[in-house]
C-alpha cells in the first residue's frame, strides 16, 4: 500500500491520478490533497476517498468544508500546500499543480526523503539545480510523470548512462500545427484549446500550441537526466504514439510507445519499479494505425521552443523569468487580454531585458518570479 499526497487534485493530471487510486484501492491510499477553487469537485473527492488532510486556496472555503467533513482536517494557501506535501503518513508526493507554486512544497517533501512523482514542469525549470541537489542529499527519488520524460526514463532502465548519445523528445505540434505563423493572427482561445491528440488542462494545451510546453520539457530533460542541450532533440510526431526515444553510442534507438493516455505515465510513477494493469486502458495496435509520421522542428515557426533552448543554455534566473513570463502571458491570452502571438513576443522581451543571476537561491528565484509577473502585467496595461 502506497500512501499518497496529491498536489493539484482537481486539475487534469490530478483527476487522472484520482482515477488510478480509485481503481486500485488495494495498492494506493490518498492521505492528503490540495485543490484550488473547484470546491464542488473537491467535495466529490473527499466523499469518495476520505483524505485525512485537505488544502484549498482560500480560508473561507477551508472553513466551509471543515463544517461539512469534520473527520478530515482542512488548511489553505501556500502553507497548506507544504502541509499536504509533508504529511507524516505519506510515502509518495504527486506534484500536479500548475506553475511555480509547487516549488516550496516539493522541496519540503524532498527534505523528508519522500518519493516525488513530478508532473509540474515549472518546479524543475525554475529551480532544477536546487531540486536535484536536495534529492541527492536527502535520498529522495524523483520520478517523471510527463509522458515524454516517463518514456525516456523507461528507455534508459538498465542502461549505462555513459552509453547514451542523444535524447529525442516527440511533439504533436499542438492545435495549430498545420498553420503558418502568419495564419496564427487572430486565432481564438477556443481554437487554441482544441488539441488533436491529448486531453489536458487549458494552460498546458496553450503551451502545446506555442510549443513552449516542449521547450519546458527539453529543460526538464536536461535537469532530470543531466544531458547537454546539444544532445536533446525535438521531432514533430503527429500521432503521439512514440512518446520519446533514447539513442545510444552504437546507433541503437530505444523508444517507448503507447496510445495517448496520461494515466500510463502517472500509474508507472506510482507503481515503479513494478507495473499493474491499467483499468480501461486502450492497447496499442500498430497494424490498425498503419503509419507513423515524423518531421523536423521549425524553430522559426515555433519561436517559443527556440526561446526555451536559449534560456536553458544560459541557465540561472533567466529560466525563472522565461517561465513566469509564459505563465502570465498565457493566463492573459486565456482571459482574452492579448493575442496568441503576443505570448511569444512578451516572453522574448522579458528575456532580452533580464539580467541573469547564476545559481540563484530559492529567495532569489521567488523574487524574480514575482517581479516578472508584475512586468508582464504592466506590459499588458
Amino acid at each position: 500500500m502506497k500512501k499518497i499526497s496529491l498536489l493539484g487534485a482537481t486539475g487534469s493530471i490530478g483527476l487522472q491520478t484520482i482515477d488510478i487510486i480509485t481503481a486500485n484501492p488495494e495498492d494506493f491510499q490518498l492521505v492528503a490533497l490540495s485543490a484550488g477553487r473547484n470546491i464542488d469537485k473537491t467535495r466529490e473527492i473527499i466523499k469518495q476517498l476520505k483524505p485525512a488532510l485537505v488544502s484549498v486556496q482560500d480560508a473561507k472555503d477551508a472553513q466551509v468544508l471543515q463544517q461539512e467533513f469534520p473527520t478530515s482536517t482542512f488548511t489553505y494557501g501556500a502553507e497548506g500546500l507544504v502541509e499536504v506535501a509533508t504529511h507524516p503518513d505519506t510515502t509518495v508526493l504527486v506534484n500536479a499543480v500548475l506553475g511555480s507554486v509547487g516549488l516550496a512544497s516539493t522541496l519540503a517533501a524532498i527534505k523528508m526523503s519522500k518519493t516525488i512523482a513530478i508532473a509540474n514542469k515549472e518546479t524543475l525549470v525554475t529551480a532544477g539545480h536546487l531540486v536535484m541537489a536536495a534529492a541527492k542529499q536527502y535520498n529522495a527519488p524523483i520520478l517523471p510523470v510527463d509522458s515524454e520524460h516517463s518514456a525516456l526514463f523507461q528507455a534508459m532502465n538498465g542502461e549505462n548512462p555513459k552509453n547514451i548519445s542523444r535524447l529525442i523528445i516527440t511533439a504533436s505540434g499542438g492545435s495549430f500545427r498545420d498553420k503558418t505563423r502568419d495564419e496564427l493572427i487572430g486565432v481564438t482561445v477556443k481554437d487554441a484549446l482544441n488539441h488533436p491528440n491529448w486531453s489536458m488542462g487549458a494552460k498546458i494545451t496553450i503551451d502545446s500550441a506555442t510549443m513552449m510546453n516542449k521547450g519546458l520539457e527539453v529543460i526538464e530533460a536536461h535537469v532530470l537526466f543531466d544531458m547537454p542541450y546539444d544532445d536533446i532533440d525535438v521531432v514533430l510526431h503527429r500521432e503521439s504514439i512514440i512518446h520519446s526515444m533514447v539513442e545510444f553510442d552504437d546507433t541503437s534507438v530505444i523508444a517507448q510507445l503507447g496510445t495517448p493516455d496520461m494515466r500510463v505515465p502517472i500509474q508507472y510513477a506510482l507503481t515503479y519499479p513494478n507495473r499493474i494493469p491499467l483499468q480501461g486502458g486502450k492497447r496499442l495496435n500498430l497494424a490498425e494505425i498503419g503509419k507513423l509520421h515524423f518531421e523536423e522542428m521549425n524553430f522559426k515557426r515555433y519561436k517559443a521552443l527556440q526561446l526555451a533552448y536559449d534560456a536553458g543554455r544560459t541557465g540561472g534566473t533567466i529560466l525563472t523569468a522565461m517561465n513566469a513570463a509564459n505563465e502570465a502571458a498565457v493566463a492573459a491570452f486565456l482571459r482574452g487580454e492579448i493575442s496568441f502571438l503576443a505570448i511569444d513576443e512578451m516572453i522574448e522581451r522579458i528575456m532580452h531585458e533580464h539580467s541573469t543571476i547564476a545559481q540563484p537561491d530559492l529567495e532569489t528565484i521567488l523574487a524574480v518570479d514575482s517581479e516578472t509577473r508584475k512586468r508582464v502585467a504592466d506590459m499588458i496595461k
